[in-house]
C-alpha cells in the first residue's frame, strides 16, 4: 500500500511534466501512453532512491550471541566488538546485573575484509543477555537467521563453569555449538599481577574449564581489563570472530524455542 502511494504521487509529478511538452490528447491521465510513461518513470525513480547501492555478496551479517554469569563482563566485551560504549556496563547498588533483558545492537564497519577479490563490509549483530541462560525465545526472536558466533564470557579470577552448561548450550542450539564458540576471558590484568602467563593459567585451571577451553572451536582470547581494552582488543576480536565463521562457512546455528532451559 505505501509502495502504491508512492508510485502515485511519482505519476502525478510526472503527469504534470509530460503535460508541459505533450500535445493535449496524449497527456491527458487517461491516455494509456501517457500512463504507462508515468508509471516508467515513477518506477525508475523509486527504484534509485530506495535500493542501497551495495551488492548482497559485499556484506557479510553475523549474530553474535554473548553468555556468561553476572559481573563476566558480557556487556564490555559487546562494546568492544561494536566499538562504542552503547551497552550498559558496571554493578548495580545491589550487585546484580545491570543486564537485566536481551538487547541487541548493530554495528557496520565498512570494507572490513576482502572476499573474492572484493572489498566486504562486516555487519555485526550482538545479542547482550542477562546472566546464564536468557529465554530461548527471546534470543529467537533477536536471531531469527540463527547465531553464527556464541561468545562464552567468563572472568579468570571468578571461573565457574555449570557443570549443565554444555547440555543447556546443546539444548539451545544443537550438538554442533561448540563449533560456533568462542572463550572470552576477562580481567586477565589479574594473571600478570600474579605473575601468570595465560597459558600456564589455563594449565593449572580447574578439569572442566580446560575441558570447555579444549571443546570450543574458536579458541579463547584473554582480556585485560587495565587499560580501555573495548576500544583497544575490538579489532582482535572481529577478526577472531570473523575467521570462526568462515570456517563454518557463515552457517548459523538455528536456536531451538521448544525447550525450556
Amino acid at each position: 500500500m505505501r509502495r502504491c502511494l508512492i508510485y502515485r504521487r511519482s505519476y502525478l509529478c510526472w503527469y504534470h511534466y509530460f503535460s508541459s511538452f505533450l500535445s493535449p490528447e496524449l497527456y491527458s491521465s487517461d491516455s494509456p501512453v501517457f500512463i504507462f510513461k508515468a508509471l516508467l518513470y515513477a518506477m525508475m525513480a523509486f527504484n534509485k532512491s530506495h535500493l542501497p547501492d551495495i551488492h548482497p555478496e559485499n556484506v557479510l551479517s553475523l549474530n553474535v550471541l554473548l553468555l556468561g554469569e553476572k559481573q563476566s563482563g558480557r556487556s564490555s566485551v559487546g562494546n568492544a566488538l561494536i566499538g562504542g560504549e552503547e551497552f550498559q556496563t558496571g554493578a548495580c547498588l545491589s550487585g546484580n546485573s545491570t543486564t537485566t533483558e536481551c538487547q541487541l545492537l548493530h554495528r557496520n564497519f565498512p570494507n572490513f575484509f576482502r572476499r573474492q577479490g572484493a572489498e566486504s563490509d562486516l555487519i555485526l549483530r550482538v545479542v547482550d543477555t542477562p546472566p546464564i541462560l536468557p529465554r530461548s525465545y527471546d534470543i529467537a526472536r533477536l536471531c531469527p537467521e540463527g547465531v553464527h558466533i556464541l561468545v562464552l564470557v567468563l572472568r579468570v579470577d571468578l571461573v565457574h563453569t555449570s557443570s549443565h552448561l554444555e547440555e543447556c548450550l546443546q539444548s539451545l542450539l544443537g550438538p554442533d555449538w561448540h563449533h560456533h564458540t568462542l572463550l572470552v576471558l576477562t580481567h586477565a590484568d589479574q594473571l600478570k599481577e600474579a605473575g601468570l602467563q595465560p597459558s600456564a593459567f589455563l594449565r593449572q585451571a580447574s578439569d572442566r574449564l580446560r575441558a570447555l577451553s579444549d571443546l570450543v572451536r574458536g579458541g579463547v582470547h584473554f582480556i585485560d581489563n587495565s587499560c580501555d581494552w573495548p576500544l583497544i582488543r575490538g579489532r582482535q576480536l572481529r577478526d577472531q570472530l570473523l575467521h570462526l565463521s568462515a570456517r563454518n562457512h557463515h552457517r548459523s546455528l538455528v536456536v531451538r524455542t521448544d525447550i525450556s532451559l
